[in-house]
C-alpha cells in the first residue's frame, strides 16, 4: 500500500523553469541534469515496487531532522519483519570504487560514495526510531536502477543492488509473507507526520527576474513557439495543444515558485506570460483560481 506518493521537488522544479528561461552556466546544468536522471530513476523505481503483494506500506521522499542533521530517503518500505531503507541510484555508465571514494570510470570525475551516504542515513534513521520508541529491523540498501550501470570492484559485503539484482531483489521481498500491525500503522503516520517540507540541500543558482525570458512555453517541449487557437495555445514546434487557463495556471506556479517574495497580481502575471491575451482573461482565470485579497490597484491573489 502506497501511503506517500513521489513528486517532483521543488528544486527539480525550479531548474526547469530556469533552463527554460535562462542560459545555465555548465556547472548549473550538469546540476540540473543529476536531479532530472535522479527523479527518473526513482520513478522507474516506484513502478516496479508496485508488482509487491502481501501487506506493506510503502513511503516514499522523506527528508527528516535529527539532532540537528538532516537526511533523505528515497523509499522505505515497512514489511512485517522490518523496514527497508532505501537509496535509489540512477547512474549511467562505469563506475569503480576505490576505497572509501567513488570514480566514473570515462571520466575519472569523484562523486559522493552512496554507501557512505546510505550509513549515515541508516545511522540518522535509527536514532529517530529510538528516539520515537519504535523497535524494528532496519536493512539499508542502495539500488542501482540503470541497465547501463556498471560497478567495478563492487565489495560483496556491502548492501548494493546491482541492476541485474533488482528484479530478484523484489521478488525475494514478495516471497516474504507480511501482515501488518497497528503498530506498524503509527510508525507510517508518524514518519509521514515527521516529514520535512523545506528542503535545506537545495540549491538554485542566483538569477534575475529581468535576466529571465518572458513568455509562456509549451508543457511538452518547452518552445516558446504558442500561439493561441479557440480557446487554447497550440505548439507551433511539436502541435501539444494546452487549454488557455491551463497555461495560465502553470505560469502562476512557476512564477510563485521562482519569486515566492513578490505578490500574484492581474499586472505581474500578464507581464510574466507576456503573450497576446487580454488582461480581462488573467482576471478571470486568476479569480477563479485564487482567493482575492485586497480592492482595486492594491488587489493581489493568494
Amino acid at each position: 500500500m502506497l501511503l506517500k506518493s513521489r513528486s517532483e521537488s521543488d528544486e527539480l522544479m525550479a531548474m526547469r523553469y530556469l533552463s527554460t528561461r535562462l542560459d545555465l552556466p555548465e556547472k548549473e546544468k550538469f546540476h540540473y541534469s543529476i536531479l532530472e536522471k535522479g527523479y527518473e530513476g526513482e520513478v522507474k523505481f516506484d513502478q516496479l515496487t508496485e508488482t509487491l503483494s502481501e501487506e506493506r506500506f510503502i513511503i516514499n521522499d522523506l527528508l527528516f531532522e535529527v539532532n540537528n542533521s538532516h537526511f533523505q530517503i528515497d523509499s522505505l518500505i515497512i514489511s512485517q519483519g522490518g523496514i527497508h531503507l532505501l537509496d535509489i541510484k540512477n547512474f549511467e555508465g562505469d563506475y569503480y570504487l576505490e576505497s572509501d571514494k567513488f570514480f566514473s570510470r570515462a571520466t575519472d570525475r569523484e562523486y559522493k560514495n552512496p554507501i557512505i551516504q546510505l550509513k549515515r542515513s541508516e545511522t540518522l534513521f535509527r536514532q529517530l526510531l529510538q528516539n520515537l520508541k519504535f523497535n524494528y529491523v532496519v536493512e539499508p540498501f542502495v539500488i542501482f536502477i540503470n541497465p547501463e550501470f556498471t560497478l567495478y570492484r563492487a565489495p560483496m559485503d556491502q548492501p548494493i543492488i546491482l541492476p541485474t539484482q533488482v528484479n530478484r531483489f523484489l521478488r525475494d521481498l514478495n516471497k516474504t509473507p507480511s501482515t501488518l500491525s497497528d503498530g506498524h500503522r503509527r510508525l507510517a503516520q508518524t514518519l509521514i507526520s515527521l516529514h520535512q517540507t523545506k528542503n535545506p540541500f537545495a540549491k538554485l543558482p542566483r538569477f534575475d527576474y529581468d535576466e529571465l525570458h518572458k513568455g509562456m512555453y509549451c508543457k511538452a517541449c518547452g518552445s516558446f513557439l504558442l500561439y493561441k487557437k479557440n480557446n487554447g495555445f497550440v505548439c507551433g514546434r511539436c502541435g501539444v495543444s494546452e487549454s488557455l487557463e491551463a497555461a495560465i495556471l502553470r505560469s502562476v506556479r512557476e512564477f510563485k515558485l521562482l519569486f515566492p517574495e513578490r505578490k500574484i497580481t492581474t499586472q505581474s502575471i500578464y507581464e510574466w506570460c507576456k503573450t497576446d491575451l487580454s488582461m480581462r482573461t488573467f482576471i478571470r482565470i486568476l479569480k477563479k483560481n485564487y482567493t482575492t485579497v485586497g480592492k482595486s490597484k492594491n488587489t493581489y491573489y493568494k
